[in-house]
């Protein structure tokens, strides 16, 4: 029981998963989340190499400041180095020994080996934190020094720090906002869609008059509402025409079936009465009445698929109707007259008209008493049959 419930909720969680709205919010979510992270790289790295930049600038001009005081002539070892700002001093001769630095360092050794112009960052023992040392030569009547200036990178390194944890924890806050703005707008966009699929589930065939909502907008869910609408108009006039069929061809078959079983049962009943011959030329003709409504019946069901396809070709409508004329006279008693049939040629399928002329000849028939006429002429350039 509790594996039935496991695998009917993993079911329903793997649908879920798959509808648009999930697919929809996770694919924004991604590339948000994608360009955000390369974005915030780039911020970090960029705002590093700009304050780093800063305190290289910084740390030269105070390195150009100290070699011109002792390209002023002043000794070195009566600079007073002062410290600045985290800012590390150290006076160099030509042999790189220290004559001259910064109270905290003094009696340290040279900070780095520097070639004039060089910089380079560098760590100092007991300090946690990297410093930026540069160098600069100060040409003097005592000989050529090397001045060494070490500016620590703290500030640097706290601002980077701060940037990225402000981005790590609003990275995140900002993604599910993205993920919840989404989720809300387009499952507000797909509402609609969903109201026309519950309302399309609950229409049965015996429903087809019933319609989807249509929007007053003409987008996309608009535009799907119409189409199904329309959809539904073709499925209901299909219905409406399928009826129709059933209860034409039940009507016009009862009529032949009900003939042949009379004559059945009368001969059954009284065979004194009825020869076989007579009775098999009963059951012939009605036979071949209900081939001729099954045949037109086919035809209208064609028709109905838009599947029928007529060869017109130019045909004599009198003809036509003087077959339909002999044929009446060789099968019923009736008086069958012709005298207002003239010429009348007509564009159209053979076999269709034939079909129609006979039809009519059938149905006048059926409900003459003694007499038939044709006519048939041609009016203001269309021909009449009656």
């Amino acid at each position: 029981m509790v594996a039935d419930s496991r695998r009917s909720l993993a079911r329903r969680l793997a649908s879920r998963a798959g509808t648009v709205r999930v697919r929809t919010t996770v694919a924004a979510v991604v590339v948000v989340g994608v360009a955000l992270l390369a974005g915030s790289l780039a911020l970090v790295a960029i705002l590093g190499n700009t304050l780093t930049r800063e305190v290289l600038n910084a740390t030269r001009l105070r390195a150009g400041e100290v070699a011109a005081v002792l390209e002023s002539g002043i000794q070195p070892s009566t600079i007073a180095l002062l410290e600045e700002d985290d800012t590390l001093v150290q006076v160099l001769d030509e042999e790189s020994a220290v004559v001259a630095s910064s109270p905290t360092i003094e009696g340290e050794r040279p900070l780095a080996r520097l070639r004039p112009g060089e910089s380079a960052e560098i760590g100092v023992a007991g300090d946690d934190d990297d410093l930026l040392a540069v160098a600069a030569s100060a040409d003097t009547p005592q000989g050529r020094y090397i001045v060494l200036v070490a500016r620590a990178l703290e500030g640097v390194t706290e601002s980077t720090r701060t940037v990225s944890g402000v981005l790590v924890i609003g990275l995140p806050v900002l993604l599910l906002v993205v993920a919840a703005t989404t989720w809300r707008v387009v499952g507000r966009a797909l509402a609609p869609v969903d109201a026309i699929r519950s309302e399309v589930e609950e229409i049965s065939a015996v429903e087809l008059h019933r319609r989807v909502p249509e929007l007053p907008s003409d987008d996309e869910v608009a535009r799907l509402a119409s189409t199904m609408n329309r959809m539904l108009d073709r499925l209901e006039q299909a219905q409406a025409r399928q009826q129709r069929f059933i209860s034409d061809a039940s009507h016009e078959l009862r009529s032949p079936v009900a003939s042949i079983r009379q004559h059945a049962e009368v001969a059954l009943a009284h065979p004194e009465r009825t020869t076989a011959s007579e009775l098999a030329e009963t059951v012939l003709a009605e036979d071949l009445r209900v081939q001729r409504l099954v045949e037109g019946l086919l035809v209208l069901a064609r028709a109905d698929e838009h599947t029928l396809q007529l060869r017109r070709r130019p045909l004599d409508l009198d003809d036509l109707v003087f077959d339909e004329a002999r044929r009446l006279r060789e099968t019923t008693d009736l008086d069958v007259r012709t005298v207002g049939v003239s010429a009348g040629r007509v564009q159209g399928d053979a076999a269709g008209l034939a079909r129609v002329v006979r039809n009519l000849g059938d149905n006048a028939a059926r409900h003459a008493h003694s007499r038939i006429s044709f006519a048939v002429a041609e009016r203001n350039g269309t021909v009449v049959l009656s």
